[in-house]
């Protein structure tokens, strides 16, 4: 069995605007360091596997053809420097279309399940921006990963969240270090 890691897109491997969304490839950034992390976790031998909420689709910000081209791109770039992404599964829901795959609800994760086969979601990690990931990852049962990235900046603002993390870390890279190297309780 592969060992998989679970990652948001925006604020966790590419750069995230405040209120607003990546709508098309040269608004595209690969934060620092993101392109040597996903490699290290290739060369590791980890199927890499991207969850994203994305409802400026459905708010008419950018369409599915969009999606896929960035998607595209941001997977060929990562290529070229050794990291492999095996799938990418995107909510292009709003909230309130109560959709099964909107984190932090976890249709998504069961769906990369029923493609990829059996995943110990209690062996993997998924490495997210806000309190919604964090959430997601609790609800299938994964150890969570903050990265101070995206939407949170620093720990003070997790406080009052309604589930803990497991860790906190500047980065993905940082992040990786700690899926590579796990700290002992």
């Amino acid at each position: 069995m592969k060992k998989t890691i679970f990652l948001d897109r925006d604020g966790v491997i590419s750069k995230y605007y405040p209120g607003d969304w990546t709508k098309k490839w040269k608004e595209f950034s690969f934060l620092p360091g993101v392109k040597d992390a996903l490699e290290k976790l290739t060369r590791a031998n980890y199927q890499i596997v991207i969850i994203s909420n994305q409802a400026g689709v459905s708010k008419g910000l950018f369409g599915l053809k969009a999606l896929r081209k960035i998607t595209k791109r941001m997977k060929e770039e990562l290529r070229k420097s050794g990291g492999r992404i095996k799938k990418v599964y995107y909510c292009p829901h709003q909230d309130e279309d109560n959709c099964s795959g909107r984190k932090p609800k976890v249709g998504l994760f069961k769906k990369a399940e029923k493609d990829l086969g059996y995943i110990n979601f209690e062996q993997t990690f998924f490495v997210g921006d806000s309190e919604i990931d964090i959430l997601a990852g609790k609800n299938i049962g994964t150890k969570t990963i903050l990265v101070l990235t995206g939407k949170i900046k620093s720990k003070e603002e997790t406080k009052n969240w309604q589930k803990q993390l497991d860790y906190v870390t500047t980065d993905l890279p940082s992040a990786v270090e700690i899926i590579l190297n796990p700290p002992s309780s």
